[in-house]
């Protein structure tokens, strides 16, 4: 049994089986995903990677109820997102999801604190509980100071961390990183990533990885490799080669 369908389902916080996707345009059809299988484990960090076009982006929306799949099972903590109603799929992104996106996707009228607390609205928290999150999570990321700063006084790896503490403050049960270091040069993505691993490490989230970054990928807990929609099997060891783990 490969290593990503090894945990059970007691302990698997994400049970895939039989995913399928298409997109239809008029008489066009594209199949995107076709009879994708996985299980990651509570907690864990996992790298999707595979060359442009091979699923990867799509996933992660269905898991982040963004989308949702023409068929199989795609559980989520106990919920299967294929099955859910539309309430219970605004619940989970509301409650249990957190993303970071490549382009920050920050808003510009609001300060780095105030993009922070965003993420909270609507968790039952008063005004000065939320404030009071989002600059301890502004500090978990190394910006304790920068609160009162907007995005554009912020370099592309601050605003990145921005992001991460946006996703991580509402303490989901599940990250979701699409190309994180994507738009950052190699030692401010490097940075970027290290704070991510080690505040997902410190928080307990479940964390699944978009990137094209081979060696970001390599330390990871699990890689995955997608081609043509498929998983390849076996998926590759994170401690492997990190060369051979992303497409061209």
């Amino acid at each position: 049994m490969s290593s990503v369908r090894a945990a059970s389902a007691a302990s698997g916080i994400i049970e895939i089986n039989g995913l399928r996707k298409t997109y239809r345009s008029g008489t066009l059809e594209t199949p995107v995903l076709r009879d994708v299988s996985m299980t990651f484990a509570r907690g864990s960090f996992s790298a999707i990677v595979g060359p442009s076009g091979c699923g990867k982006t799509t996933l992660l929306s269905l898991l982040g109820a963004l989308d949702v799949a023409d068929q199989g099972v795609a559980r989520v903590d106990g919920l299967d997102l294929v099955t859910a109603t539309a309430v219970q799929l605004t619940q989970y992104r509301r409650l249990s999801i957190g993303f970071v996106f490549q382009f920050y996707n920050l808003l510009p009228s609001l300060t780095a604190v105030e993009n922070v607390e965003s993420s909270l609205e609507f968790l039952p928290m008063t005004p000065k509980q939320r404030r009071t999150r989002a600059m301890d999570y502004l500090a978990r990321v190394g910006l304790a100071d920068s609160g009162p700063k907007f995005p554009a006084q912020l370099s592309g790896g601050q605003q990145q961390r921005v992001a991460v503490a946006r996703a991580l403050a509402r303490e989901p049960k599940l990250l979701l990183a699409d190309e994180p270091t994507g738009n950052l040069d190699q030692e401010t993505g490097e940075r970027v990533f290290e704070v991510m691993r080690d505040l997902q490490r410190e928080v307990g989230v479940t964390c699944v990885m978009v990137t094209h970054d081979a060696q970001l990928a390599s330390r990871a807990d699990t890689v995955v490799r997608l081609l043509d929609g498929r998983v390849v099997e076996p998926p590759a060891p994170a401690q492997s080669d990190a060369r051979a783990l992303v497409g061209t």
